[in-house]
């Protein structure tokens, strides 16, 4: 097998060849072109009303957020701000929570979430779409992803997606937290790479609330069209939140439940 036929299966940089010392020019221009794009998706902006017209043309409420980092310089220096909500959008969250009669109102009911929350309908889901690392990534298939989605969810009580601006995956389990949702899926773009610029990340978590560790999450990456296309990526998706609600638990303990062999009867 040729270099030419393994470059063709992969979009790794191999075989690159040399000129002299170094690599040939399209080689060369070739990397920086690709340095220049996931620098640019790291800075991006995040379309947020575009986003948010397309939701509401969905049938979707809609909550424009923002995290405690005020600007991409502060959130690029102090990931722990993007995890958090900024006081605006916490007031908000905490004034709509206490309006709808949701325990998860105040801080104590927020930090003790998973054992306030329950009964019998485990249906509450909750739609966070945050910029992350990559706002091309979620300007370009957020919506279609949750567009493609929504249909496979009948019988599910979907609260308003909030759409954070500076936000990183763990303010999903504060949004959560404070809604009362039994479901939590964030939408955030993924850290860009030299061969990726536009992969879309999807984490979710059962019962959220602040403090939930990574391991409590379940995590679906590289979606886009030379990834996981949004019909794969909608598929998984759907097969994750079902199991998920089932079996009341993400993460680690659903991936070990899941991959448990069936017991013959």
């Amino acid at each position: 097998m040729n270099w030419l036929t393994l470059r063709q299966a992969t979009p790794a940089r191999i075989g690159l060849g040399r000129s002299g010392a170094a690599l040939p020019t399209v080689a060369q221009l070739d990397f920086q072109l690709a340095h220049a794009r996931a620098r640019d998706a790291v800075y991006a902006a995040l379309d947020s009303e575009r986003i948010q017209a397309d939701l509401r043309g969905l049938g979707l409420a809609v909550l424009p957020l923002h995290s405690q980092a005020c600007d991409r310089p502060t959130y690029l220096r102090r990931p722990d701000l993007g995890r958090k909500l900024s006081l605006e959008a916490r007031d908000l969250l905490q004034r709509l929570s206490r309006a709808s009669g949701n325990p998860g109102a105040s801080d104590a009911a927020v930090a003790l979430g998973p054992r306030l929350r329950g009964g019998d309908d485990y249906k509450n889901i909750v739609f966070v779409i945050a910029d992350g690392l990559s706002a091309t990534a979620v300007n370009a298939h957020a919506v279609p992803l949750i567009a493609a989605v929504l249909p496979q969810l009948g019988g599910w009580r979907i609260g308003p997606v909030a759409v954070v601006q500076q936000g990183r995956v763990a303010i999903g389990d504060e949004i959560g937290g404070l809604i009362g949702a039994d479901l939590v899926v964030v939408l955030i773009g993924e850290r860009p790479g030299l061969s990726a610029a536009d992969s879309l990340g999807v984490y979710v978590s059962w019962q959220p609330a602040p403090g939930a560790v990574d391991a409590a999450r379940n995590c679906l990456s590289n979606i886009r069209p030379e990834g996981m296309p949004i019909a794969d990526a909608a598929e998984a998706l759907t097969r994750l939140m079902t199991a998920a609600r089932q079996l009341r638990m993400t993460g680690v303990a659903l991936s070990r439940k899941i991959a448990q062999p069936a017991i013959p009867a």
